[in-house]
């Protein structure tokens, strides 16, 4: 009696303490880490906290989305790496898609976006037919469709009024085919660097310029190491809340819904953060003392006709792509 009653004994506290051991992990709020190379004040940084504010209001102790600016987690192609290991969650990458797979070129197309409701139809055309099977075809998932902005050129050499003017000048851009052909073609010296190194690489004088949103710009603080900034608007970048499409799929299927509703109602925000600050940090590069310039864009797009023969030629269904995004471009 003595023994059943140890052993009863036994079999149950073991139980109770596999029961514990086993429910712990289930207990244990889920952190999902979100890297990206905004710096603080940057549009990249504004819309990834309002992301992560509507994603944690609503999982409670399910998860909980942290955030981790300014390259912490690594530069964008490190990144991409992460996700694929699992190590980092979701990350924001913009033009370097573009190397990833062929079909975000483009979006490297000069002047092929008009303005953000030209944007959002593009997105809603081609995100599910395009966009999506690319890049799941290389392990990724898209959840939303956020932005980068309209690229303009700072540098230390002259005013960049026509193609012509950036002769010469070594002008970083991302590590994209497509950048590089059209600064070529414009007659620029394209040196391809993450940006991270931007701000050094200006300062001592082993870059003259670089191109960018104003609010990567100003966030950078480019404006205290350049002295023109020139209205170019040569392109539009958008960035793509981007999650491993394997590891994405192993969360809960409520956490999932919940991360998909916010990248995607984050958009909104982000269009409009976006617009707001194209106001109020071209005045900061202004107090700054930048010597501010407009562009003569119709030259420009002129000199631009090359890289568009050479993506309808060189990518498949290019041509295709770049009729159905510009006749986007004045859709009701």
């Amino acid at each position: 009696m003595f023994k059943k009653f140890v052993l009863g004994a036994l079999v149950g506290a073991s139980a109770i303490a596999l029961s514990s051991f086993a429910a712990g992990p289930a207990l244990a709020k889920m952190e999902l880490k979100f890297g990206h190379v905004g710096a603080p004040g940057s549009l990249f940084e504004d819309s990834v906290n309002h992301f992560a504010e509507c994603a944690n209001g609503r999982l409670g102790d399910a998860a909980e989305v942290q955030t981790f600016g300014s390259s912490q987690l690594g530069k964008d192609r490190e990144l991409l790496q992460k996700l694929k290991l699992g190590q980092i969650h979701f990350s924001l990458p913009s033009s370097v898609m573009s190397s990833i797979t062929e079909e975000f070129g483009i979006f490297e197309m000069p002047y092929i976006i008009q303005d953000r409701p030209h944007m959002e139809r593009v997105r809603d055309a081609i995100l599910d037919d395009v966009l999506q099977p690319a890049v799941k075809a290389k392990g990724y998932r898209i959840l939303g469709v956020w932005e980068n902005g309209f690229r303009h050129i700072t540098n230390n050499v002259r005013p960049i009024n026509q193609p012509n003017d950036l002769e010469g000048v070594k002008l970083r851009t991302p590590k994209g085919a497509w950048r590089v052909k059209m600064f070529q073609g414009y007659g620029a010296n394209p040196t391809p660097m993450a940006f991270s190194e931007v701000f050094t690489a200006l300062q001592t004088g082993v870059i003259d310029g670089q191109e960018n949103p104003y609010a990567q710009i100003a966030s950078a603080k480019f404006q205290e190491v350049q002295k023109y900034l020139s209205v170019t608007g040569h392109v539009y970048t958008p960035a793509y809340v981007l999650v491993s499409d394997s590891h994405f799929a192993k969360l809960p299927t409520d956490v999932q819904a919940t991360l998909e509703d916010c990248a995607v109602e984050t958009q909104d925000f982000v269009y409009q953060r976006a617009a707001e600050l194209e106001i109020e940090l071209l005045q900061v590069i202004k107090d700054a003392g930048v010597e501010v310039n407009e562009a003569d864009k119709p030259a420009f797009i002129e000199a631009s006709k090359a890289v568009y023969d050479a993506f309808a030629e060189e990518v498949e269904g290019g041509a295709e792509l770049i009729d159905t995004v510009q006749g986007l471009a004045n859709a009701s």
